[in-house]
């Protein structure tokens, strides 16, 4: 049968303080919602559902283009158990394995999601709960077991009285699998006769009880999966957790960190063998590093792909290509479509914006080439830059193979410089040149003599008058 994930993610999240729903925050690079609805997915869910409320926009926005997402909108927020029901009424009866997720509840790892269908698949149960035992379980639903261990019912904190808190240790987590079939069958004998006038999905183990349905509880080998945000101070100690274990994983697959606390890679990421990422660098999302490469340090690349044996250092870089053996930095800025080919390299205080440095081709320092395409073997001097946007229309310049750019040159696009062409230091390029010839653009120098010898002794004798210039 079919498996569906239903992530619940209409709260608001008030402890946040923040203008925005809570599960849009984000953890690493992602959104809190999207880690359970990707950890869904990787444990093989054909259907996923995202219930959303407050904000109900902007959660909707996050998963725009995933096609194996659906949204439904839990318009009053009347409990866990009530969202569950708006699911049904939006999408008809549940079928075949139902996880129950939280979209703030980030950590949860797609093996436990496989693990726990498997267990409820296997013992034929209508549900199986996901529980933990932490250390302090103030807050969380607890799990009432009769004289033979079996499941009884989940109460919640604030329903417990002051002998089941101080007693009842093992805790729900909010995590469930369904036999769909039966959840459709009796979703609707869950009740609100509670603190808080709610439906909650809880009721349901006491409900198949009473009627004689197979109730399981698995306990989670690991409970920091099943720790929830409700804060920004649990945002940070989740965001931890998460980057020590993607960090870990990359440690163990040959990548090399001087100190992993300062590195933080995002969810999709990936890094070659033997790689060495330095403190404060950040890899964020459509980001692959190629093997034998070093990043680093204080670098933030962002959907960018760096082929082996690049350098990468002190660098900001979006929707970047980097070619084998490039060196980039100290200090540079890539912007959208800048592709640095194999051997080239972007020295300190360079920014390049959607243009080609062919292979080989050098800008060292102090530079801006924007909307360029560049051969090879090009030498960019100190200073320079393309010209490339009038006030309304941007406008290519293209530079040929071996040209070398003395520094200090303006070239105005839209322009050409052939192979081989020398332009000289200090020019202003505003016509194409042609290949192997020398373009020189500067005012003729004018020297007065004595001048400067006549004019300080000027001043002087003001200073020591008491005039002002």
């Amino acid at each position: 049968m079919p498996m569906t994930a239903i992530v619940l993610a209409a709260g608001e999240g008030t402890r946040m303080k923040s203008r925005h729903p809570k599960v849009t925050h984000k953890l690493l690079d992602k959104p809190l919602v999207w880690w359970p609805v990707n950890a869904a997915r990787q444990a093989g869910a054909d259907r996923i559902v995202v219930v959303v409320g407050h904000g109900a926009d902007e959660v909707r926005a996050i998963f725009a283009n995933d096609t194996d997402v659906e949204c439904v909108e839990q318009t009053e927020r009347l409990g866990t158990g009530h969202a569950m029901m708006c699911v049904r009424d939006a999408l008809g009866d549940f079928q075949g394995p139902t996880v129950v997720l939280y979209g703030d509840t980030p950590l949860m790892r797609a093996e436990t999601i496989s693990n726990l269908v498997e267990h409820t698949k296997a013992g034929h149960y209508a549900c199986t709960v996901l529980t933990m035992s932490p250390s302090d379980p103030t807050g969380y639903g607890r799990i009432k077991r009769d004289e033979n261990g079996e499941v009884l019912a989940i109460v919640e904190h604030k329903d417990c009285t002051p002998e089941e808190q101080a007693s009842l240790t093992e805790c729900n987590s909010g995590i469930y699998c369904f036999c769909g079939r039966r959840l459709s069958a009796n979703i609707d004998k869950i009740g609100n006769d509670n603190a808080q006038g709610e439906y909650y999905l809880t009721d349901m183990v006491g409900i198949y009880r009473e009627i004689g349905e197979p109730v399981s509880a698995l306990l989670a080998d690991d409970d920091s999966e099943l720790l929830g945000v409700n804060s920004r101070v649990q945002l940070a100690q989740v965001t931890k957790i998460m980057q020590r274990r993607i960090n870990e994983g990359l440690m163990a697959s040959g990548v090399t960190m001087l100190d992993p606390d300062q590195v933080w890679v995002g969810a999709e990421v990936t890094v070659g063998q033997d790689t060495e990422l330095l403190p404060q660098t950040m890899l964020w999302g459509d980001t692959h590093i190629g093997e034998e490469c070093v990043i680093g340090p204080n670098t933030r690349l962002t959907d960018t792909t760096v082929a082996n044996g690049a350098s990468v250092e002190e660098t900001v870089g979006m929707q970047v290509t980097i070619e084998s053996d490039v060196t980039v930095g100290p200090r540079a800025y890539l912007r959208p479509g800048a592709h640095l080919l194999e051997g080239s390299h972007v020295g300190t205080h360079v920014e390049i914006k959607n243009s080609t440095i062919g292979r080989g081709s050098k800008v060292p320092h102090l530079s801006y080439i924007g909307d360029t395409t560049m051969g090879e073997g090009v030498n960019i001097g100190a200073g320079s830059i393309t010209c490339n946007y009038d006030g309304v229309f941007k406008h290519r310049t293209s530079i040929g193979d071996n040209v070398f750019v003395g520094s200090d040159t303006m070239m105005v696009a839209p322009v050409s410089i052939g192979d081989g062409a020398l332009v000289g230091a200090s020019s202003c390029i505003t016509r194409d040149v042609p290949a192997g010839a020398l373009a020189v653009e500067r005012s003729d120098q004018v020297m007065i003599e004595g001048y400067a010898t006549k004019r300080m002794a000027m001043l002087r004798d003001k200073k020591a008058s008491g005039e002002k210039e």
